[in-house]
């Protein structure tokens, strides 16, 4: 008989993108907030 599923299928190494997920809420609006800063101080220093 065959068996269905291989040991490689059981160990999976986790996913690049399944541990940074969580932490975008917190980051995006961070970087956003530090990238509207470092734009309006460009704005302001060549006005």
């Amino acid at each position: 008989m065959s068996e269905h599923s291989s040991p490689a299928a059981d160990h999976q190494e986790p996913d690049s993108l399944e541990e940074i997920v969580p932490v975008l809420p917190i980051v995006l609006p961070v970087v956003g907030g530090v990238l509207m800063f470092l734009l309006a101080f460009i704005a302001v220093k060549m006005a």
